[in-house]
């Protein structure tokens, strides 16, 4: 098995690969204090809930860099080997057309392989945790450029500590747009807003990407807005997994692997 582990700001998934299967998928929660032997006992804990094998090698997307090293070290406890780490390095297929090709974080990173393998081109991933993301990819697979907003949670959190009247809500849909009450009327703007934000970008990048494009999106928040866009755009909570899946698999020389181009 392969485990697969991607550290976001918020929480950190991790899924494990045998051949063509991912046998599990899992998170737990970012905590900078933890040590290497912390994380280890906490992903030995996930591993024996599942039922996992021992892995037989890892690799890690971080873009949190106080967590990075302690997570490398907890791999390598648990797989006896050094883990892979994604970086621009890891991919050399992908053109990345930016400023600063180094800029590009390795969630991004994963998401972009991710949808090379999945998508037609042009395509645009969606990732939305702690920030929301869009990265686009032209028709011939390259890294265009990427929109970063605040996410959903850290604009409602804003919103609440910034205006004494209103109070933490439930983060559910409302039934209307037009609200009744302040609870539906902060959902309302939250969750229907940041959909039609989600579709005015998408239109936004279509028009510089010179046509339609294939969108995936993923991320913690994306199961509870993406289904109220204007479209219908897939939700695939393992995407970013299945990008390091398909990097570890190129660089080990793997077979078998979930995707391919």
């Amino acid at each position: 098995m392969v485990l697969c582990v991607d550290a976001g700001n918020t929480n950190i998934v991790l899924g494990g690969y045998e051949g063509q299967t991912l046998v599990f998928l899992s998170r737990i929660a970012t905590q900078p204090a933890l040590e290497a032997d912390q994380y280890a006992l906490q992903l030995e804990g996930v591993l024996a809930l599942h039922g996992a094998a021992k892995p037989q090698g890892a690799i890690l997307s971080s873009v949190v860099p106080p967590v990075t090293g302690a997570l490398r070290g907890a791999l390598q406890l648990l797989c006896g080997a050094q883990p892979l780490v994604l970086s621009r390095a890891l991919c050399p297929r992908l053109p990345i057309l930016i400023d600063n090709p180094d800029e590009l974080g390795a969630d991004l990173l994963a998401g972009a392989i991710a949808a090379r393998a999945r998508c037609r081109m042009p395509a645009v991933v969606i990732d939305m945790g702690t920030a929301t993301k869009l990265t686009a990819l032209d028709a011939a697979g390259a890294v265009q450029g990427v929109s970063i907003l605040p996410g959903m949670m850290v604009s409602l959190n804003a919103l609440i500590s910034g205006a004494s009247q209103l109070s933490a809500v439930a983060t559910q849909a409302p039934a209307h747009a037009i609200g009744k009450n302040t609870a539906e009327s902060i959902q309302s703007g939250i969750v229907l807003g940041t959909a039609d934000l989600l579709d005015g970008m998408l239109a936004r990048f279509e028009a510089e990407l010179g046509g339609p494009a294939d969108v995936v999106a993923t991320g913690g928040l994306a199961g509870l807005v993406v289904p109220h866009c204007r479209r219908s755009i897939p939700v695939v909570p393992h995407l970013l997994l299945d990008g390091l899946y398909e990097v570890y698999r190129r660089h080990t020389g793997l077979s078998g692997a979930k995707i391919s181009e």
